[in-house]
Formats: C-alpha cells, sequence, structure tokens
C-alpha cells in the first residue's frame, strides 16, 4: 500500500456522481472502521445515524437548510451519509457497560488488569469532569479521532468523502432526538464517488499543505 499516493488522491469531495453507489461490502468494511476506531481509554463516546436512501438522506439534509443550504446537494447526491454523534456524559453505568463488553471479549488475562483498566478509565474520565473540566469536549475528541481514521480508511476503499461542520448540529439533534438518548451532533461525513466535474479533484485543483521542513521536528 502507498500511503502517500492514497493521500494524494483523497480530498473533500464537493460533488458527488448520484448515479454511483457504494456496495454492500464496502459499505461493510466502513461500518468495520468506524467500529474499530481508536479512543482514549478505549471509551468509545460515539453513535452513527447512517443514511443510504433518499428519504434517509433527506432527514440528514435538514441539518443543511438556511445558512448552511450550500451543503444540502452534497447530502442528497452522495451515496451514504454518516452523522457522526458523541456522548453527552459517562456515567457509571455506561463504564460498567465497557468493562462487561470487553471481558465477554476476553480483553482481561486476570482480575487485576481488569480492574485496573476500569480504574484508569475513570482516573482520565475525571481528570477532564473536574481538573481540565473539558469533559464533553474530551469526549468530543474522540469522536473526531473516528473520523480521521474513518476518512482515511474510506480512500483506502477508493470512496471520496467529505466531512462537513457546516450543519445545524441543534437542527440534526432534534431530527433523531439524540439529546434524550444522551448524544450530540459533531459533525456530518458524505460518502460516495467524485463527479469529474468537480472543481476540487486533485488533478484540477493541486492540494496545499505547509512543508514539511515547517511542521516537523525531527529529533537526533
Amino acid at each position: 500500500m502507498d500511503i502517500k499516493k492514497i493521500l494524494n488522491w483523497r480530498y473533500s469531495t464537493k460533488s458527488f456522481d448520484p448515479n454511483k453507489k457504494i456496495s454492500k461490502d464496502n459499505f461493510e468494511q466502513l461500518k468495520a472502521l468506524l467500529r474499530y476506531s481508536p479512543s482514549s481509554t478505549n471509551i468509545q463516546p460515539w453513535h452513527f445515524v447512517i443514511a443510504n436512501t433518499e428519504a434517509g438522506k433527506s432527514r440528514i439534509a435538514k441539518g443543511a437548510q438556511g445558512f448552511f443550504h450550500f451543503n444540502e446537494p452534497k447530502i442528497l447526491k452522495a451515496s451514504h451519509v454518516v452523522l457522526f454523534c458523541s456522548r453527552t456524559s459517562a456515567d457509571e453505568e455506561y463504564m460498567q457497560h465497557l468493562l462487561q463488553q470487553e471481558n465477554q471479549d476476553k480483553r482481561f488475562p486476570n482480575d487485576e488488569i481488569k480492574q485496573n483498566v476500569y480504574n484508569a478509565r475513570n482516573i482520565f474520565a475525571d481528570i477532564h469532569r473536574y481538573d481540565v473540566k473539558d469533559f464533553q469536549h474530551w469526549l468530543e475528541k474522540q469522536v473526531y479521532l473516528n473520523i480521521g481514521n474513518f476518512l482515511l480508511g474510506a480512500a483506502t476503499l477508493g470512496i471520496d468523502a467529505l466531512p462537513m461542520e457546516g450543519v445545524d448540529l441543534k437542527a440534526l439533534d432534534e431530527e433523531f432526538d439524540l439529546r434524550k438518548k444522551g448524544f450530540t451532533s459533531v459533525a456530518v461525513v458524505a460518502l460516495g464517488y467524485r463527479d469529474e466535474s468537480d472543481f476540487n479533484i486533485p488533478n484540477k485543483t493541486p492540494k496545499s499543505r505547509l512543508p514539511e521542513e515547517e511542521i516537523i521536528t525531527l529529533l537526533n
């Protein structure tokens, strides 16, 4: 795998070909990317609302009205659209739920390690609850880790993607009743295949990045 080639191939797709759809096999791969993303202490504070029908995409497009109308066609023409959501809390019930799932998946060779994992997760959570006081932001950081992982993974499958923060998050929370379920919207990612008329395709609009020597300090 030539990761540099993949990075130069992928871009924020501004126009999708509505006639090209993601295959069932690739959709399963995309769902695996969502599930197996890394997160701090394996806290996994996320939920994903996925649309692949016209009706479903229209519901997510309710977040692209008014000021955000420029993103509506990107959602409607995409093959699939993912709404990334973050938990709004991680209480003791959820911490126990995580621990039980890890135990079921046989992650712990013994009870001491199981207890250490539980303690460490709570220690880090409490640092962000009480010391740094950015607990909600910390949970959302994990969702952004997932988005980054997802974008690169999709590119390895030859699937184009567009991450969008330009959506009405409150409208999406209301549309999917997320807050009552303990979640809130973070961002939307549209997926599919580029329309060759897209002005932003890299062979038309070259990528621009700061030079390596400016952003990387190599320690000797």
